[in-house]
């Protein structure tokens, strides 16, 4: 083959190239300015009746309404939220499949699985957060302190004695308390319990163990019945569910600032006009004031990012913090 036909071919196979870009780019175009155009599924990582899933059903029909199609919440447990995160990641990027992620699938579960596959922040396209979920530091009545500067004291005086629990090695409720122990220079020990909150707490009930760190909508009942006693919350300002109690922060520890957020994210790769799409309608569905009551209800703040950008660096920033309490502590999978 002499050199002017090898050119004439190669020339002919980029016309062909370009002319398929060419054609391929108004019909992508064109799908993302119909979007959406059939119905869009969220996958909650947990089962059906926690707070992952209570957030997502709060959300699915205002954001089905503003987008003017079918939100389908698709629960899809098992392996701490690995299972459905790792389900959703796979998902083809084009908008119609999202991810309801957590603190702990998306900030801690990389840290503590060493066979995970996701990482959050590379298959991932952040598009806002939902809700955001404060800490609070719970006791059994009985035992002595009634503040945080009471308890630092009286651990103090008892080295190694006082007892704390948690729902698992890896939770955020462990990881809360480690980082406040450590910032007070406490030494404590750790109670792990297997699942959800439900059985640590019921043990801090019964006086088996001192304390431990819930979230608000877990333990404001147990609180407000006069089973448990609140001794700070985690948010840099007091809740309007216990005005009476303070902040950590109030109380001498502003790194004890945490939460347990739930957020929408979209599969890496996702068309940046459909991020932006989803993050309007997010935005939008999380003014509403039935939303915002039916969460403040519970414990849980409405709230969104100010864009995806702003979200992604809340999830890295959350990320080094407690990845980094995690590396010093040696927390693993349970």
């Amino acid at each position: 083959m002499n050199a002017a036909v090898t050119f004439t071919r190669r020339a002919g196979l980029a016309l062909l190239a370009g002319a398929t870009l060419a054609a391929a780019l108004p019909a992508q175009a064109q799908a993302q300015s119909d979007y959406p155009n059939q119905p869009i599924t969220v996958i909650v990582p947990f089962a059906p009746g926690g707070a992952s899933d209570f957030a997502a059903r709060l959300l699915q029909p205002r954001l089905s309404e503003i987008l003017g199609q079918q939100i389908v919440v698709e629960n899809r447990d098992g392996a701490a939220g690995n299972v459905g995160m790792d389900l959703a990641a796979r998902a083809k990027p084009d908008g119609y499949t999202l991810f309801l992620g957590n603190v702990g699938t998306v900030s801690i579960n990389p840290y503590i699985f060493s066979s995970l596959r996701v990482k959050p922040l590379e298959d991932f396209t952040p598009i806002s957060i939902v809700a955001d979920t404060p800490g609070l530091m719970i006791a059994n009545p009985k035992f002595p302190p009634n503040n945080v500067k009471e308890l630092v004291e009286y651990v103090k005086a008892r080295p190694g004695q006082v007892n704390f629990a948690s729902p698992g090695t890896g939770s955020v409720n462990r990881l809360e308390m480690e980082a406040f122990r450590r910032e007070a220079g406490l030494d404590m020990i750790h109670v792990p319990y297997k699942g959800g909150a439900g059985p640590a707490a019921a043990d801090v009930m019964g006086g088996h163990v001192s304390l431990m760190f819930v979230t608000i909508s877990s333990g404001i009942n147990h609180v407000k019945g006069g089973r448990l006693k609140a001794l700070g919350v985690s948010t840099k300002e007091r809740v309007p569910q216990l005005p009476d109690v303070p902040t950590m922060t109030e109380q001498g520890f502003p790194k004890s600032v945490s939460s347990s957020w739930q957020g929408l994210l979209a599969p890496a790769g996702t068309p940046q006009p459909i991020i932006d799409k989803l993050h309007k309608a997010v935005v939008e569905a999380m003014k509403d004031p039935t939303i915002k009551a039916r969460m403040a209800e519970s414990g849980v703040i409405a709230v969104s990012s100010p864009s995806p950008t702003d979200f992604k660096a809340y999830i890295q920033a959350d990320a080094d913090k407690w990845s980094g309490i995690i590396k010093e502590i040696g927390a693993k999978a349970d």
